[in-house]
């Protein structure tokens, strides 16, 4: 197998190459796409060389086969010539000089065929290598729409990618906040400022408390001075 034809198999490969069904199977979708960028990058530029070495040489063939079209048509034309002019020499009676043009007549005939055999021999060739041509070119074609695809579709996939992280970072920083969850930063912060509020409180009514006691204290000594007070009156009354 040639380099050219095994060219034209990656090409044909590549382009046929259902990429849905790749990325699937991929366990990693996007280190697949790079690779497959690369390998679509890399068979691209080796088509574009078996392509532009094979059109080279097919239109170097294409010159070769005008070449031998013309000479064809020339040696024809010599012999027509050199046949036409024997004939005048024989009818001259100069047969030496009429079998010399006659052979030389002959040496032109058989040139022509020889570049017409060539002409033949070359005309499907240089169509089969035409056609080579248009297969690698079809392929390159596809293989570049499928590699801007896949230029696309990378981007595509990382973007989703780092929006996925962003948004599950934005969740986890909203589940830290969220009041509700016991086991979030707020929650907790709130926790201790309602403990702080309720030591406050209590610490305000264990004050008030003593206070309290200390005025019902007063208000037990003034009623012993109004008991005493009562109980002289009544006795000075007696």
């Amino acid at each position: 197998m040639t380099q050219k034809q095994t060219i034209l198999g990656r090409v044909s490969q590549l382009a046929k190459a259902n990429i849905n069904a790749l990325l699937d199977r991929a366990e990693d979708p996007e280190k697949m796409l790079d690779q497959l960028v690369r390998d679509y990058t890399n068979s691209i530029a080796e088509a574009e060389e078996a392509v532009a070495q094979t059109i080279a040489n097919t239109r170097m063939a294409e010159a070769d086969l005008r070449s031998d079209q013309e000479a064809a048509q020339e040696w024809g034309r010599k012999a027509g010539a050199a046949a036409k002019k024997a004939e005048e020499m024989r009818g001259a009676g100069d047969t030496a000089g009429a079998d010399k043009f006659e052979n030389l007549a002959k040496v032109a005939l058989q040139r022509q065929i020889q570049h017409e055999r060539e002409v033949t021999e070359a005309e499907p060739r240089i169509a089969q290598q035409n056609a080579t041509v248009d297969q690698l070119k079809d392929g390159l074609t596809q293989m570049r729409t499928k590699l801007d695809d896949l230029k696309g579709r990378r981007d595509q996939l990382v973007a989703r990618a780092r929006s996925a992280e962003a948004q599950e970072k934005v969740q986890d920083a909203l589940g830290s906040l969220d009041v509700m969850d016991p086991t979030s930063e707020l929650s907790r912060f709130e926790d201790r400022v309602q403990r702080q509020e309720a030591m406050a409180q209590g610490r305000a009514e264990a004050r008030a408390t003593t206070l309290d006691d200390q005025f019902a204290e007063l208000e037990d000594h003034s009623d012993d001075a109004e008991i005493e007070a009562r109980l002289a009156a009544l006795k000075n009354q007696g």
